[in-house]
């Protein structure tokens, strides 16, 4: 994830209604398994900076609930810091960066604009005029919460660069899988099979206009396998649906977890490949061409196709957020994206 400095003018006093126009509300994790709304005191935006009003945020399922658990490790405290964190792990910590708002203040051209940033859930905050980027009016606020989403199959893909005719599956179809899921149906004859061990999740691929498959009944013969089930079973299963010199691109991450992998079998007669694939640099091979604001632009761009509907699977108050993201974390409440709505 990229880094870039916190915004500043900001408070860290307990959870009360806030009494001023730039008051704001926050949530914090306090500790691994607790988190509450806080009050934040805004400093007035410079000359270069914007004031945003949240009106959308999105719960990044995978990271925030190893987040939200305790779960990130401690050598990877600065590789997994969001742009706009404040605290530090395992706690207090505010973290998050699916942010959807409408600049109340600051330069001309982007007052009264819906943006998009890698800002925490909150109701209102100050940044830099840089760190936001105006949704296309062909994108509905409550879809550009996928935007970062949408960056990270964006790169994958940069990665992977798949061919004409290519045969792929993407195993684990979670908000990220979907997303590279969709992209891949836009290619000319590709055959994209959706793999996941939940059937209820067919009913998403169709959606997205892509076959579906359980892991047992998957196809195999793939020249690309991209993995995002974050498991060590469909990692596994990916490997095994590689044809001979074929890849798997790697886009889960297991925190402090530990997996094994049959590396003894087809992998080495195969000469398989396991790359991993991550969002917080551009990927090699568009580095000199590309910036973070052009993938994300043009991740944006993407989201004016109503078939990523499909990946916003449930929607809360920003007053029922600590407890949402403890069943979320828990695995109570199940899904893809869920929106966090701000009144």
């Amino acid at each position: 994830m990229e880094s870039a400095a916190s915004p500043s003018g900001s408070s860290h006093a307990p959870s009360a209604e806030p009494s001023n126009e730039r008051a704001a509300r926050a949530f914090w994790l306090d500790s691994p398994g607790s988190g509450d709304l806080r009050q934040v005191v805004l400093a007035a935006p410079s000359g270069d900076e914007v004031l945003v009003r949240t009106l959308y945020s999105g719960i990044s399922r995978g990271t925030e609930s190893l987040v939200f658990r305790g779960g990130v490790p401690e050598s990877q405290y600065a590789e997994m810091r969001a742009p706009f964190q404040e605290g530090q792990f395992p706690g207090p910590v505010k973290y998050g960066y699916l942010n959807v708002g409408l600049v109340e203040e600051g330069p001309r051209e982007l007052v009264g604009r819906t943006v998009f940033s890698l800002f925490p859930h909150q109701t209102r905050f100050v940044v830099p005029a840089s760190a936001v980027t105006p949704v296309p009016d062909t994108v509905p606020a409550e879809r550009a919460i996928l935007a970062g989403a949408v960056e990270t199959a964006v790169n994958a893909l940069w990665d992977a660069a798949p061919l004409v005719g290519d045969r792929i599956a993407v195993v684990g179809a979670g908000m990220i899988g979907c997303s590279v899921a969709r992209l891949l149906a836009r290619y000319p004859g590709v055959r994209v099979q959706l793999v996941d061990a939940d059937p209820a999740r067919a009913a998403v691929a169709e959606a997205l206009g892509v076959d579906f498959a359980l892991p047992a009944d998957a196809l195999g013969g793939c020249d690309l396998a991209v993995h995002a089930s974050a498991t060590e079973a469909g990692l596994t299963r990916s490997l095994e649906l590689l044809a001979p010199e074929g890849t798997v691109l790697e886009l889960s991450w297991y925190g402090d977890r530990r997996i094994s992998l049959p590396l003894g079998e087809a992998f080495h007669s195969g000469r398989l490949v396991l790359r991993g694939s991550q969002v917080g640099r551009v990927s090699p091979v568009r580095r000199s061409s590309r910036t973070y604001a052009d993938r994300l632009a043009l991740s944006l761009e993407l989201l004016a196709d109503p078939a990523f509907d499909a990946l916003i699977t449930g929607e809360c108050a920003f007053t029922e957020l600590p407890s949402v993201l403890a069943r979320i974390a828990s695995g109570e409440l199940p899904g893809m994206c869920h929106r966090v709505r701000y009144e």
